[in-house]
């Protein structure tokens, strides 16, 4: 007879078995998945663009942030945002489960003689043991809508650990409406399986993030092909600031 769980870390562990193999895309044996993902560059995947998302731009354009302290980019994929904020002035971690990734966007960095610590693993594990902050800008563009609704708690204990008082959580996620799926959280656990990836209300947003200060919560410019910037309007942006 089995008695495993003890502790809120062991119920986590145990939620995520009842996605299997489709945990593997946020923990860290994930790296087989994600690998397969990021195999072929020709893809046309909107995010393979060498581009850094609209809203981070504009972020730093009209002042909401303050370019020059710590950043950490959670599932950075090839990089695109976390040259974008070390051409900002900021030092910048940047994390992601897939070496193939890490890889791609340590060949961008080189390129554009980009200073960007890279990290291969679990942000979860990662942050608690080694990039423990604090960060001035905890920025994540398409991390948090792969995680299950649990793992939510993990990510807010995240944000705790490292973000620094005053600091800013830049999210880019997908909206209800455009992208991911809708089903209630229950769902997912009596489907065992995240669709793709979850979609969100604003409402839903600010009640998550409620322990955090709303500077703006909008819909992602829909950039033309042409643009010097990614954006889609699938996506939501939001900007909070830690009190």
């Amino acid at each position: 007879m089995d008695r495993n769980i003890r502790s809120v870390d062991d119920v986590l562990r145990l939620l995520d078995g009842l996605f299997a193999p489709e945990a593997d895309r946020w923990t860290a044996g994930g790296a087989s998945w994600w690998d397969g993902f990021y195999a072929d560059r020709s893809k046309a995947v909107p995010f393979f663009v060498a581009k850094p998302d609209e809203n981070l731009v504009s972020y730093a354009g009209r002042g909401l942030i303050t370019p020059g302290g710590r950043a950490l980019d959670l599932g950075c994929g090839p990089g695109r945002n976390a040259l974008h904020l070390a051409a900002l002035g900021y030092e910048v971690d940047a994390v992601d489960l897939s070496p193939a990734a890490i890889a791609w966007a340590g060949e961008r960095a080189d390129e554009a003689g980009a200073d960007v610590r890279f990290h291969c693993g679990d942000a979860f594990a990662l942050t608690a043991t080694e990039l423990t902050g604090p960060y001035d800008l905890v920025h994540d563009s398409g991390c948090f809508h792969h995680l299950p609704p649990h793992r939510r708690i993990s990510y807010l204990a995240l944000l705790d650990r490292v973000l620094a008082p005053g600091g800013h959580l830049a999210l880019t996620c997908f909206a209800a409406g455009g992208m991911g799926s809708e089903l209630p959280d229950e769902d997912f656990y009596r489907e065992a399986g995240l669709k793709g990836g979850l979609a969100y209300t604003a409402e839903s947003l600010r009640w998550i993030f409620s322990d955090l200060t709303e500077i703006e919560l909008r819909r992602m410019r829909d950039e033309p092909p042409e643009s010097q910037l990614f954006g889609e309007a699938f996506l939501w942006t939001g900007l909070f600031r830690r009190g």
